[in-house]
């Protein structure tokens, strides 16, 4: 929960920087104040989908929540670093808590970057759980890596297993989740135009 923390503390010391209230991040992102609320107290593990909304009212990256150092040249992720004390949880719906999604950030020491890699373990779904589908600008690409992972895509529903991928615009609404009891691995990365 450690970099979640951080999440939450950076989009409020954000907020307060530019002197924006909770109810205008809210009404500028189309998310409630009550969501803004636990976002910033670290109640909820959002999805990317609020995450970027917000970064985009702040006027900042993605990037910039995650962000540990400003390295300017290239960044190397190696296998022994990937622990979890180093991973983002994420929920699978917007109001709720429970952890769907562990991202390991594959890039937080890169500065001024427009993708996000992200290897993502995601956690079998519950039964008779509605997927909440989301929307935002950008793009995604993911890569299965482990397990069997579906996609809700519009009115389309894609099942990928080992070795898939799949490249896709953010905005029209999307739900990625486990299609098995078995935890998936995916390679995931983000791109959100600034």
């Amino acid at each position: 929960m450690g970099n979640n923390k951080i999440i939450g503390e950076k989009i409020k010391a954000l907020r307060e920087t530019k002197q924006l209230s909770m109810e205008e991040i809210a009404e500028r992102s189309g998310l409630s104040k009550e969501q803004i609320e636990r976002i910033e107290g670290n109640v909820d593990f959002p999805s990317l989908a609020p995450l970027i909304k917000i970064a985009r009212v702040l006027g900042v990256r993605l990037g910039t929540f995650l962000d540990d150092q400003a390295e300017l040249g290239p960044v190397i992720s190696r296998r022994k670093d990937n622990s979890d004390e180093n991973s983002i949880n994420f929920t699978n719906n917007e109001s709720h808590g429970r952890k769907h999604m562990v991202y390991h950030s594959l890039s937080q020491d890169k500065s001024g970057r427009h993708m996000e890699p992200f290897l993502i373990d995601i956690a079998p779904s519950e039964e008779g759980v509605d997927f909440v589908l989301s929307t935002h600008e950008g793009e995604e690409f993911i890569y299965v890596l482990e397990g069997v992972v579906e996609i809700n895509y519009g009115k389309n529903i894609y099942v990928l297993e080992a070795g898939d991928s799949i490249y896709y615009d953010s905005i029209v609404a999307h739900h990625v989740h486990a299609a098995t009891n078995e935890t998936a691995r995916i390679l995931g990365v983000v791109y959100t135009p600034y």
